[in-house]
């Protein structure tokens, strides 16, 4: 964007003005709506007229602007309605909600929690704050839960509707109901994450804001509940994940693992990633997903090469992982593992034992894993029909390219 706007700058700022709002007004549905409408103004008035000084400001400013009107509008629709049907017409006072003490600073967290109420599905919970706080699109949250555009779109409105008909105020839910609605953020920010780290469509291969966002958010989660050992599991995943970003990318490319240049990683994100699995498989008497996937990524990261890599004990930890959490994305990276240790044979049949599974078949990853796994073994008509495959169905520009190379380097 030009005039010193930036795309990713409104997306961070999204989330912090849908706070401000709810936080001040209540209404969660509509002050959506109005910071969506303040976020298209933003982008076509500040290239013209200059970024202001404060844009935060500007977009609550604008933002309530356009709530209120929707709000006296809904109104007046509602009088004129009650007064041909002779009933008495709702309160809908443009009052702040009864916390409005709540401090700006902790509003995104607190929006986070109020889209983790208890009145909806976890599924419902976890697709709204990817909306509302991640700021994702319906189509790039139906990838990350491998639904149907169409589908996500009706679960996020009748996840909106609920909210509205529960009632809930913009507040820190008291502890009893603090724990369940944790479990459902973290599940949130992993997807955001991931989202930012590996862009589901267009032509970046990294989203910055979200990943940034994500481990901001993780962070405030732990203070919030220091002693989570899958708060403290997520954010060391977030942090060991995101310190292998630098080395991601060469000249646009995107570089698989096991070429990276491991002395671009960022050691310090790694240190403090690794110190916090040490600390949370310390204390935990049961490990949860995000510890043990954090577990894994702390043993690629120590690992000098990918040849070093301690393949038995990554496939160990994915074992635990089957155990307590089985999803099928887990099952691919497994294969590549158990294709490290005991040949790309016993590899290809895990993933035939994938083929009846609707969540990844029809996934591009699903066909990279297996063609990986068949040029390890020699199968090069068989590698390239896979590659193919993927290609037709990756939506990533540069994962795209990056299986476009690897096809014609098998065929050269």
């Amino acid at each position: 964007m030009d005039g010193g706007v930036r795309t990713e700058d409104l997306g961070r700022l999204a989330p912090v003005v849908l706070g401000a709002l709810v936080r001040r007004y209540g209404h969660f549905d509509l002050a959506e709506d109005a910071v969506q409408e303040a976020l298209v103004a933003a982008a076509r008035q500040w290239p013209e007229e200059g970024r202001p000084a404060d844009p935060k400001a500007w977009l609550v400013r604008v933002a309530s602007r356009r709530l209120v009107d929707a709000l006296r509008a809904s109104d007046a629709r509602a009088r004129r309605e009650a007064r041909d049907l002779e009933l008495t017409p709702p309160d809908r006072r443009l009052a702040p909600a009864a916390d409005d003490a709540t401090s700006e600073d902790d509003d995104t967290l607190t929006l986070l929690l109020l889209c983790c109420h208890e009145s909806l599905s976890s599924a419902s919970q976890v697709a709204l704050t990817l909306r509302a706080v991640g700021g994702l699109t319906t189509k790039e949250i139906a990838a990350a839960f491998l639904v149907p555009e169409t589908t996500m779109g009706q679960r996020i409105a009748r996840a909106k509707a609920a909210i509205v008909k529960a009632g809930a105020t913009f507040a820190l839910p008291p502890e009893h109901q603090l724990g369940p609605r944790v479990e459902a953020v973290l599940k949130a920010l992993y997807l955001v994450f991931n989202e930012g780290y590996l862009a589901s469509a267009g032509p970046e291969l990294h989203r910055r804001d979200l990943t940034a966002e994500a481990i901001r958010l993780a962070r405030e989660v732990r203070r919030l509940r220091p002693d989570d050992p899958e708060a403290a599991g997520l954010l060391a995943l977030m942090l060991l994940t995101e310190a292998r970003r630098p080395a991601r990318l060469a000249d646009g490319a995107l570089v698989p693992l096991d070429e990276q240049d491991r002395s671009l990683w960022d050691r310090a994100g790694i240190a403090e990633g690794v110190a916090l699995v040490e600390e949370t498989l310390a204390r935990s008497a049961g490990l949860g997903p995000y510890q043990l996937q954090a577990a894994i990524a702390a043993v690629h990261d120590e690992a000098a090469s990918w040849a070093d890599t301690d393949w038995t004990q990554i496939l160990a930890l994915y074992d635990l992982l089957d155990a307590v959490a089985p999803n099928p994305v887990a099952s691919l990276n497994r294969a590549v593992a158990v294709a490290e240790v005991h040949g790309p044979s016993a590899a290809l049949a895990l993933l035939d034992a994938l083929v009846d599974d609707e969540r990844i078949v029809g996934h591009h990853r699903m066909h990279a894993v297996r063609a990986f796994v068949l040029e390890r073994a020699g199968d090069v008509a068989g590698a390239a029909e896979a590659y193919g495959e993927a290609i037709r169905r990756a939506t990533s520009e540069v994962e795209r390219s990056h299986l476009r190379s690897r096809l014609a380097r098998l065929r050269s």
